[in-house]
């Protein structure tokens, strides 16, 4: 891991959904996740280890729903932010995956931050149809990105939208990803409620799951889809101002590691 100390910003930002107004693949059994350590970047950031059949997997979170992944020489990032990139310490992308079209998601300033010549993007046609995208995805694809196995899981809405009739993240527009990083399986949610698809996840050994209301879930909605398809490690993400309390409560005696980290800027 590179030493170099992320800088974050010093204001908390509002969280960039739309307003009200307007609107996995089984796999072999993977290595236990490791323990964690301490990242040389930040002190309030650890950075996360996990065994692959390929070498070490590092996790850093940045910020919201931004996640770094290094990996056999390769740096991945999710949803990559300005904000979450600010630092020109961090390493330019080998890959990003995109879930969807809201600006906490989509951010093509961030994507020219962090390019670098041969960067790949990830993600679902609504995101082509507003950037550019290498690798187009659609719910239920599974694809070759680099070295690791791809498969887009769809993430939407059940009952949650802006006005009857409506949904903040509609079927098929938007895609959680399931990343095979050499036989350790990573989820990633992107902007969901707890839907089948998620329910019936198989050998995840890592997850990362929303939980914000309107636009997504609460934490105990979460903890209820999180209890079903059971992952080894779970991160809660995408959370801003949820009791993060409810999802301990839902996910006592399950078995499962709830690992939190500082995804948001202390207040100043």
């Amino acid at each position: 891991m590179r030493s170099l100390a992320i800088l974050l910003p010093l204001l908390a930002v509002a969280c960039s959904k739309e307003p009200p107004a307007s609107t996995g693949a089984p796999s072999a059994t993977a290595p236990a996740p490791a323990t964690p350590v301490a990242s040389p970047r930040a002190s309030s950031l650890p950075t996360d280890h996990f065994a692959t059949a390929k070498g070490d997997l590092a996790v850093t979170p940045l910020q919201h729903a931004s996640v770094l992944f290094e990996w056999h020489g390769q740096t991945i990032y999710v949803d990559p932010t300005t904000q979450a990139v600010a630092d020109a310490a961090l390493p330019k992308a080998d890959v990003v995956f995109i879930t969807d079209i809201h600006p906490d998601h989509l951010d093509p300033p961030a994507l020219e931050r962090i390019r670098k010549p041969g960067m790949l993007v990830v993600g679902p046609p609504a995101v082509a149809d507003k950037t550019h995208v290498d690798t187009v995805m659609k719910n239920g694809d599974t694809r070759n990105v680099g070295d690791l196995v791809a498969t887009a899981v769809p993430m939407y809405n059940l009952k949650r939208g802006p006005e009857a009739g409506k949904l903040y993240h509609d079927k098929g527009r938007g895609d959680g990803y399931e990343l095979d990083f050499g036989g350790t399986h990573v989820y990633l949610s992107g902007d969901t409620e707890c839907t089948p698809e998620m329910k019936a996840l198989e050998k995840i050994d890592v997850a990362f799951v929303c939980m914000n209301l309107p636009y997504t879930m609460p934490p105990s909605e979460a903890a209820e889809c999180v209890a079903a398809f059971k992952p080894k490690v779970l991160f809660p993400y995408h959370y801003r101002g949820s009791d993060l309390a409810e999802l301990d409560r839902g996910l006592a005696d399950k078995g499962i590691e709830v690992r939190k980290r500082a995804w948001y800027p202390p207040s100043p």
